[in-house]
Formats: structure tokens, sequence, C-alpha cells
């Protein structure tokens, strides 16, 4: 057996809602739906024999896991994309700013690139356990990436993929290749 990926979306905070860009530099908690999500995902999780947790050091992800009654262990590589100046702005304000601007294309100034982030990820990758399945708390972008590269694809084709505030992706094998076994949304 190879080791396999359960990933978990942070649930809603108040900027998830709004649609604005929540990166490494804005440390939301959960607002209080996104808190009843994180309550209701443990039953889908719970019962799960699980290799290692680990999470995203920031709040939204962590309490996340809290609320399932986990205690991960921190890695840095799943903190979200660094939205450098965009940080905290929504996809429109941007446009405004830049026409034309695409986060996968472009990146974001004072922050990360989709490669930038490419790397963060497969350093995380390259610490997955022989065997076993590793459940992982982080955010938006960043498991789009993360989903990109367990499948073999530019980080930037993590465009390809959605996974909603408080969803799950299950990242496996069908004999030696690695798979997208599923993306469950939040609701």
């Amino acid at each position: 057996m190879s080791a396999e990926l359960v990933v978990v979306r942070h649930a809603d905070t108040d900027w998830t809602v709004n649609r604005r860009h929540t990166g490494q530099r804005t440390d939301l908690p959960l607002n209080a739906a996104g808190r009843e999500r994180a309550q209701a995902l443990g039953t889908l999780i719970a019962g799960g024999q699980y290799a290692a947790v680990w999470s995203s050091p920031l709040e939204r992800a962590l309490e996340t896991a809290h609320l399932i009654g986990l205690e991960p262990a921190v890695h840095a590589e799943l903190a979200e994309w660094d939205y450098g100046e965009y940080e905290g702005l929504t996809s429109e304000e941007i446009h405004e700013r830049r026409a034309g601007w695409d986060l996968w294309r472009d990146g974001c100034p004072g922050g990360e690139t989709a490669a930038d982030v490419g790397r963060r990820v497969d350093a995380l990758l390259a610490e997955l356990p022989a065997d076993g399945t590793v459940l992982a708390f982080s955010h938006g972008h960043l498991l789009r990436v993360l989903i990109a590269r367990w499948l073999g694809l530019e980080p930037a084709d993590g465009a390809l993929f959605t996974l909603d505030p408080g969803g799950v992706g299950m990242l496996g094998h069908e004999r030696e290749r690695r798979v997208l076994r599923a993306l469950r949304p939040a609701r």
C-alpha cells in the first residue's frame, strides 16, 4: 500500500463568505457557521485510521481540526497562498487595479506565484509516510495546488479544481497511479 491523503479545507470565516483573498498574512478565526460546519465534519472524518494528522499553522485550519476533536501536527507548508498586496481584496477589487489578472497565471505582487506554492506542496508530499492515510487541514488555493501536484500536474493546473470551505477531498491510488478519488462539497 502507498500513502494516501484526505484533505480538508477549513470551514467558513467572515472573509471566505465575503470572497476576500485570505492568505498567510491575515489569521482569522472561523465564524459561527464555520464552527458548526467544522463540528459536522467530525461525522465524515471520525473513525478513520490516520497515519498522521497535519494542519496549516493558521487559526482557521487549526480550529477546524480542533472542533472535530483532533490535535494535528503543524506543517508550515500547508499555509495558504501568500497573496501579498492582494491580501484582503476580492477578485473584483483586484481586477479594478489590474485588468485581466489571473491568480494562476500572474501570482501576486509581493506574494507568491503558483510555482512558489507548488514548491511548498512538493516538499510536503515528500514528507508523506510510505503507507497509510494522512489527514491534512488547509486552505482553498493551497489544496487546489496540492491536488494538481498529487496528480502530476503543474501547480497552475490547480485552477481546474475547487473545494468549498469545509469541503473534503480524497487523494489515493488506482493500482500504481495517483488519482483523485472524490471532492465532497461542504453542504
